[in-house]
């Protein structure tokens, strides 16, 4: 059974730093493309990030533009949020989620959350003002 487990998350204060981790198990998600998301209190699900399968793509969603990155590595099955100068507003649970198929590989960056196939159980994010 394929799934992702999430790490990382924590309380920090604005303008700090955080790593989160998703760990893969149980598929080739080399081939993937790998999405971070988020979920405020009371808000909806919205796309963070995301990575094609090689590394070679990546798409921010604008409030994250400058601030966040995304990077994998495949022979750890691991992907990485790396989040600089967090607001108060970056408060969240932060899912990610692979998009994985059973043959061939995901060569662009799935923006919505209906296109990924496996989820995290997400991981909070809270960052004080």
């Amino acid at each position: 059974q394929a799934q992702l487990v999430e790490s990382g998350g924590g309380l920090v204060q604005a303008g700090d730093s955080l790593r989160l981790s998703c760990a893969a198990s149980g598929g080739t998600f080399s081939r993937s493309a790998m999405g971070w998301f988020r979920q405020a209190p009371g808000k909806e699900r919205e796309f963070v990030g995301g990575i094609n399968y090689n590394a070679g793509r990546t798409n921010y969603a604008d409030s994250v533009k400058g601030r966040f990155t995304i990077s994998r590595d495949n022979a750890k099955n691991t992907a990485y949020l790396h989040m600089n100068s967090l607001k108060p507003e970056d408060t969240a649970v932060y899912y990610c989620a692979a998009r994985l198929l059973s043959y061939g590989v995901i060569d662009y960056v799935p923006l919505n959350g209906r296109d990924y196939t496996h989820w995290g159980q997400g991981t909070q994010v809270t960052v004080s003002s």
